[in-house]
């Protein structure tokens, strides 16, 4: 019999918390934290394969707990839980770190939907090693040598999930347009690498002269 997937809920409300740990059990090992301090714990000490995350918790808030995981590197898909819902709300959740942001009250067959959508399209191992820099495709984000997180857009991220999916690989730009930018110009991918290298190093994209673009840095 397969082994359930293992899923880290953080949440201060034992009503809400017992009834969802109760519904997601079915589908999950869910480990229950009632701090943001513990959930941080758990979440640095044992491998999950997505997480839950109210955003109001006594101490450390859910976006600081996010912020903590991300600079530890660890991309494990994430869904913040909050009865905030302003669009600024919203932003400063997923710029912390959460990949899916979910308001309360909410219904389970949709929190269970996002679950199984996170898992099947941006799950765990999702992390490249770009010479002393970690590129995530969960959490659209680079990590820098000192730990810092710098987001990236989706289309910034898919350059770069592309030219890391194949690291040898000179993608040349007309493969590159017709991959991530159809109906777009050389120029449109110039303007990209410029925008990642701006980010975060110059290194980070190989500039091959004559032929294209690939991933940079010590291979």
């Amino acid at each position: 019999m397969p082994t359930l997937p293992r899923l880290l809920y953080v949440e201060d409300e034992a009503e809400t918390a017992a009834i969802v740990v109760e519904v997601l059990s079915d589908e999950y090992l869910v480990d229950h934290a009632r701090t943001g301090e513990r959930g941080l714990d758990l979440a640095l000490g044992q491998r999950y394969d997505v997480m839950v995350v109210d955003r109001r918790l006594p101490g450390m808030t859910g976006a600081e707990l996010l912020q903590a995981v991300r600079t530890a590197h660890i991309t494990t898909p994430a869904i913040m839980l909050t009865a905030l819902g302003t669009v600024a709300d919203r932003v400063s959740g997923l710029d912390a770190g959460a990949d899916d942001y979910l308001l309360k009250p909410f219904d389970f067959d949709e929190l269970r939907a996002r679950l199984r959508a996170l898992r099947r399209g941006r799950g765990p191992g999702t992390r490249r090693e770009i010479g002393d820099w970690l590129f995530s495709t969960t959490s659209l984000a680079l990590y820098g040598p000192d730990g810092g997180r710098v987001p990236l857009t989706q289309a910034e991220a898919d350059l770069l999930e592309l030219l890391t999916s194949s690291p040898e690989h000179v993608f040349s730009r007309e493969e590159i347009v017709a991959s991530l930018f159809p109906g777009g110009s050389a120029g449109t991918v110039d303007a990209y690498v410029h925008y990642i290298r701006r980010k975060s190093t110059p290194e980070i994209i190989d500039t091959v002269r004559a032929r294209g673009y690939r991933s940079g840095m010590p291979r």
